[in-house]
């Protein structure tokens, strides 16, 4: 019996009070088959605690039975393999490194480019310039999310609403995974006054905000092998990244700034094939700013009925209207073309962080009834979270009672803040603004690279923008569809 035991050879020990039936070493090291059972353990194999090995060092573990080959905080350049501790193993527990089946992760799309796709990683970065100790407050305008800012605070009757759901006590369980049927009746009934036709709850899809809904879209499109979808560039990132996710193609249209940011039509067919299942509008448009007319969302109506694909229309802020242009929903155009709509409470009432959304379907002649679009889309949700329940079931009297009133403030100091930014600029020689913003809370400008010096790209000017003023934009190169120009949001 020894402690601390050294050998080259085959030195061979027992464990302090350990009986063993085999070799055991306590303590001991080895460059051979140095051996040991745990102390207090009991071994029928072959077992070393606390050992190092180049060999074929082997230990069970504390307190431990083994029946095998254990080892226990061992370190061996051979076959060294350990069991837990106060575990029990009749096997061989590796703990030295292995060939893990779930290795190959480390060369996903999470892990290599999520960030790339992810508007998050990139406002992220942006704000880690900022200096702690900076000239001034930050001014954060590089996110959709005014409810920071007192001003936008919601509608009085929204917070009524839910602070009256969630007293009830009888929201507080689970909701059916397509959403409480009050609340996708009193989507239907406040989505159909701008359609020729009625919608039905069945026609609408709670969701988790407007995110979700993308979520649950593109794994939907996503099922057919070798499918593609058009998207819009510049755009809204997380269509991208999700498609990526669900190795769904894409395939981008431009917008065209000196159009008002309007959709080149005349190449969708170009990029289209017997693959492509969907293209992407976004009225009004993030990051552009611009509203789409009736005119010009039935060309897109047409040609998406030529190509023998649903249109997917983003207009999470079909409220936030600043112009004269109205706002059109794409559902208006349903009989011509299959729509799936995603609208949110999250901007129009200024809440992001309450998680109400809904895809709501517009699709008069059934067909993505009859070709499993909307079964698919209950399917996924059945599997998926749910948005809060006393949210739901708030949403009846939040569209009921929100006064107009409350739009209008909230119009009003976007249209403020819109006016300031575009006459400001105008005037700037080193950012153009190729269109006035008509809706939604964005606009974009083009950085005049040639006019400024020691600035490599749009990401590099946010970077020391934020350092130097504390003031946060986004880089629209990167985050909106990889423009080829330095395009900021």
């Amino acid at each position: 019996m020894a402690t601390v035991h050294q050998s080259n050879g085959h030195g061979e020990a027992a464990a302090t009070n350990g009986k063993s039936n085999g070799h055991a070493a306590a303590n001991g090291k080895s460059n051979g088959h140095g051996e040991a059972a745990a102390a207090n353990g009991r071994s029928n194999g072959h077992a070393a605690a606390n050992g190092k090995s180049n060999g074929h060092g082997e230990a069970a573990a504390a307190n431990g039975r083994s029946n095998g080959h254990a080892a226990a905080n061992g370190k061996s350049n051979g076959h060294g393999e350990a069991a837990a501790a106060n575990g029990k193993s009749n096997g061989h527990a590796a703990a030295a490194a292995a060939d893990w089946n779930f290795a190959g992760g480390k060369d996903g799309i999470l892990a290599t480019t999520g960030a790339k796709n992810s508007i998050r990683a990139i406002r992220y970065k942006i704000s880690a310039s900022v200096e702690e100790s900076g000239p001034r407050p930050v001014l954060p305008l590089a996110h959709g999310d005014p409810s920071v800012f007192p001003a936008f605070r919601t509608a009085v009757e929204a917070e009524d609403a839910v602070a009256a759901a969630l007293r009830t006590g009888q929201f507080s369980c689970y909701a059916a995974g397509v959403g409480l049927p009050a609340a996708r009746s009193a989507v239907a009934e406040h989505l159909s006054q701008g359609v020729p036709y009625k919608l039905s709850a069945d026609d609408i899809f709670l969701t988790a905000g407007g995110t979700q809904a993308i979520e649950v879209i593109i794994p939907v499109l996503a099922q057919t092998a070798g499918a593609n979808i058009l998207l819009p560039r510049p755009g809204y990132p997380n269509y991208e990244a999700r498609a990526a996710f669900n190795k769904l193609e894409v395939r981008h249209f431009d917008l065209i700034p000196e159009k008002g940011w309007e959709i080149d039509v005349d190449s969708l067919e170009s990029i289209a094939d017997k693959n492509t299942t969907a293209m992407l509008i976004i009225n009004p448009n993030n990051p552009c700013g611009s509203v789409y007319s009736y005119e010009h969302l039935a060309k897109v109506a047409e040609v998406a009925r030529k190509l023998g694909i649903l249109v997917i229309a983003d207009e999470v802020y079909g409220k936030l209207v600043l112009g004269n242009a109205p706002f059109i929903p794409m559902g208006v155009f349903g009989h011509i073309a299959p729509v799936l709509s995603i609208g949110s409470l999250s901007k129009s009432w200024i809440v992001p962080g309450w998680r109400l959304g809904w895809v709501a379907v517009y699709d008069p002649t059934k067909i993505l009834e009859e070709t499993k679009i909307s079964t698919s889309i209950t399917n996924y949700l059945n599997v998926s979270t749910d948005p809060a329940t006393f949210v739901q079931a708030a949403l009846p009297q939040i569209l009921e009672n929100t006064k107009e009133d409350f739009f209008k403030r909230i119009i009003g100091l976007l249209r403020e803040s819109s006016e300031i930014c575009y006459r400001e600029i105008k005037e700037n020689k080193y950012i153009t603004c190729p269109h006035k913003p008509e809706g939604s809370m964005f606009v974009m400008v083009k950085l005049n690279l040639h006019l400024l010096e020691e600035i490599h790209d749009d990401i590099d000017f946010c970077c020391k923008l934020a350092k130097e003023e504390s003031v946060i934009l986004c880089p629209g190169r990167n985050a909106y569809g990889h423009l080829k120009n330095n395009y900021m949001e």
